[in-house]
């Protein structure tokens, strides 16, 4: 009948393959990869990493513009739509961290009510990441940073040797440290000429862990630098002090607690032979460089006859770049997870190691929702 015809007619019209098809019709925007990758900064230095990402993935970066207003608010406007994808906001952080952070902020919670299927940040250099312990009164920024995330929309974090690995734990998502050590270590072999002769150190006994996981993959020795020049991680103002240690009461004074010893640094001194080595110093963050430019000398008086520093993070704060200049350092290698170009025009002996090529692999299995492992093989727990 002609009903029958016309029902027909309206099923074959609606039906879901049909409704597929013309979900796929090329004037439509929609992602046929099911992500997208933004950068949270629109300017040039910033993006130079989001570009580098991109380019290994084989994606166009997302189209979105972040900036600031008159009164310096942030505002960020996606211009594309971002509906059930997976989207990676890449943020390096520059100078002004408190700007970046805003800026991350901002754009993970637009995302969010743009109907975002997940979000994950892509931020190599977590900042704030060496207030991770409480000093006196102060507080844990790391772990108010890290619910503020979770609060604006991030499902899932990439980030890249943290300052402790403890810091994991302020996160009610998941994180995945990468580690740049393979990338640093590649450049020690085929960078560093007779890199067989040199020995890596550790500015404090508290990097000799990170020092010992590059000699025993080297099959390099160790030294450690031991002495007043260790200052930048003291444990002596830890502590609350309250109540104060001294108080006038009448009546019961109380328990007399033992009185704990100050710390009394010893004289500056090299555990290991350096003379006639090469020096090769690790650390994760390189900022304010004076404890770095306080061991080179120590080495180069105990015989070291090349001095080269290795940091994942090079952030080369203030007169860092100076100082190198005018100290024995012979060269500084840092990764990308800091923009730093200012900086290596200032000073010639500093050197970058791209790391992009980690992060697009990691942005590719977690969408495909492959195994993070293959990027954490041969990684002990103590690295």
């Amino acid at each position: 009948s002609t009903v029958e015809l016309t029902n027909v007619s309206i099923v074959g019209i609606f039906s879901p393959f049909r409704m597929h098809e013309a979900c796929l019709k090329p004037g439509m925007n929609i992602s046929r990869s099911g992500y997208r990758v933004f950068a949270a900064n629109s300017s040039g230095v910033c993006t130079e990493l989001a570009k580098k990402i991109t380019e290994r993935l084989g994606v166009e970066l997302g189209k979105s513009v972040v900036y600031q207003e008159s009164n310096s608010e942030t505002r960020v406007d996606v211009k594309e739509s971002v509906r059930g994808q997976d989207i990676f906001i890449i943020q390096t952080i520059p100078r002004d961290v408190n700007t970046a952070i805003m800026e991350l902020l901002v754009m993970a919670y637009a995302l969010k009510t743009s109907c975002a299927k997940n979000i994950i940040g892509v931020i190599p250099y977590f900042p704030y990441s060496k207030q991770c312990k409480m000093r006196k009164r102060g507080s844990i920024v790391c772990k108010l940073l890290a619910s503020m995330l979770a609060k604006a929309g991030l499902t899932h974090l990439i980030t890249m040797d943290l300052h402790q690995k403890e810091i994991q734990g302020f996160f009610t998502f998941p994180v995945d440290n990468l580690r740049a050590s393979p990338y640093l270590i590649q450049y020690i072999q085929e960078e560093i000429p007779d890199y067989r002769n040199a020995i890596i150190v550790a500015k404090s006994p508290s990097a000799a862990k990170r020092a010992q996981s590059y000699a025993e993959r080297l099959r390099l020795g160790l030294a450690v630098i031991h002495g007043e020049a260790q200052h930048s991680e003291s444990d002596m103002a830890d502590g609350r002090q309250s109540p104060p240690l001294s108080r006038t009461t009448s009546g019961h004074p109380g328990l007399e607690l033992p009185l704990m010893m100050a710390k009394e640094k010893p004289p500056i001194s090299v555990v290991g032979d350096v003379g006639g080595r090469i020096a090769i110093i690790v650390d994760d963050i390189i900022d304010d460089v004076e404890d770095f430019v306080a061991a080179a000398e120590i080495l180069k008086e105990r015989g070291a006859y090349k001095i080269y520093i290795m940091a994942t993070h090079g952030l080369l704060s203030a007169e860092a770049p100076r100082l190198i200049e005018e100290s024995a350092i012979d060269e500084v290698v840092v990764t990308n997870t800091v923009p730093h170009e200012v900086q290596k025009l200032q000073c010639p002996k500093i050197r970058t190691v791209d790391v992009s090529m980690i992060l697009a692999e990691a942005i590719r299995r977690i969408h495909n929702g492959e195994s993070m492992s293959y990027l954490f093989r041969n990684i002990a727990v103590d690295d």
